[in-house]
């Protein structure tokens, strides 16, 4: 029987120049990488993941796009689920420490994480490995020679740590230690190239590193821009500012539409398949005149097309315009029966609307907050409810009977 038939490199230059541009903030070492993608070798290229949460989000998505684009090259994807490091939490960028996962919070939050990672990259052939495999498995011995590749000057001139210092809070010498554990994963898989968001550039030239310490060749690496989320802070589970791949289809157009107009080329360009060219082209539309809202209309679409396919696009496109087009409510709306004489902020509270009577005193004065109904503006925000639907901001609604 024949073996099965190695996958194609392919050394097209348009190609590489692109994927060595799309999205990315650093290489290191660019002409060595360059180099390694036209010489038509297959490069073991790396990714770790942490299941810190059960959905992976648009922010997330950015380096798997990357890896689908150095797959799609012939190079050999190699996908690290960090399920020990999950416990331990990635300290990167973080200014106070995260808590440490348990074995059925990770459980839990790797259900359906493959299945999310599919809808990015083909799994087909994909090396898929679980870092406990070998770090629990590790001996003290083992541990003290990972751990000398690094000193604790290093580790406290890193800029987050040297933030917490500065405001005496705590830091744990776990944390010290995640880089040398995600070093450790290159050396085990032998990685050629490793990938991650710009808020990783210490962990992946830990990598090097710790390669070098096993006498290994370095790993070149990659750095990816980050995606700010609908808040315009980084995108991040922590702060709910998410776009997640399991949104439906109408969340996820709803989102994105809420996304600063200020954003949209770089979420056309990190989180969708358009060349360059195109999205060029859409920035000249953009600084001619042209509406942002009907050009983000476009970016939402091709955005929930790559997760949910075309039929449930145009039907998310259809429900947005239907609801905050034309003002009609959706037919989901949440429905509740009150007694006459209560303040509306009290039932948006309790119905988890609004999270405090600042964030509805907020919308009033910004003239957010509107009983469609009658065509009336809420401008007291201690008004009494009424019958009726009610717009909060731009996507929250409430139907009230008064008894």
């Amino acid at each position: 029987m024949f073996g099965k038939k190695k996958e194609e490199v392919i050394t097209d230059q348009s190609k590489i120049d692109e994927l060595l541009a799309r999205g990315v903030e650093e290489i290191f070492v660019k002409e060595h990488l360059r180099e390694a993608l036209l010489s038509g070798r297959q490069l073991r290229i790396k990714l770790g993941i942490d299941p810190t949460g059960p959905a992976i989000h648009l922010g997330r998505a950015i380096p798997l796009r990357k890896l689908k684009a150095f797959q799609d090259l012939g190079h050999k994807i190699i996908l690290i689920i960090g399920d020990f490091t999950a416990k331990i939490a990635d300290p990167s960028d973080k200014l106070e420490k995260r808590p440490m996962l348990t074995d059925d919070d990770i459980k839990k939050n790797l259900k359906d994480y493959l299945k999310q990672i599919g809808m990015i990259i083909n799994l087909s052939g994909v090396e898929i490995r679980y870092n406990a495999e070998w770090l629990e498995e590790m001996s003290l011995i083992e541990l003290g020679k990972l751990l000398e590749c690094f000193t604790v000057q290093q580790m406290s001139k890193r800029r987050n740590f040297q933030e917490r210092m500065a405001q005496n809070q705590e830091i744990f010498v776990s944390e010290f230690m995640y880089p040398a554990f995600q070093g450790y994963d290159s050396v085990k898989v032998e990685a050629d190239v490793e990938i991650g968001g710009f808020d990783q550039l210490f962990n992946l030239k830990a990598g090097r590193t710790v390669q070098k310490r096993f006498r290994q060749k370095e790993q070149d690496i990659m750095t990816l821009s980050m995606l700010p989320g609908t808040d315009g802070r980084k995108m991040s589970s922590l702060w709910g500012n998410v776009i997640s791949l399991l949104d439906t289809s109408e969340d996820m157009f709803g989102k994105l539409m809420s996304v600063s107009d200020g954003l949209i080329i770089q979420y056309f360009t990190l989180c969708t398949s358009l060349s360059l060219a195109e999205i060029l082209d859409i920035e000249k539309n953009l600084l001619s005149g042209v509406n942002p809202k009907k050009i983000k209309m476009e970016l939402a679409h091709e955005i929930v097309k790559i997760y949910h396919g075309e039929k449930s696009a145009r039907e998310a496109e259809e429900a947005f315009e239907n609801t905050f087009s034309k003002g009609e409510a959706p037919e989901n709306v949440v429905q509740v029966a009150v007694a006459k004489d209560t303040n509306l902020v009290d039932i948006l509270m309790l119905e988890q609307i609004v999270v405090s009577k600042s964030e509805f005193r907020r919308l009033v004065s910004e003239g957010a907050v509107t009983n469609m109904d009658v065509d009336e503006k809420i401008t007291d925000a201690d008004v009494k409810v009424k019958s009726g639907t009610y717009k909060i901001g731009k996507r929250r609604f409430i139907k009230i009977n008064v008894l």
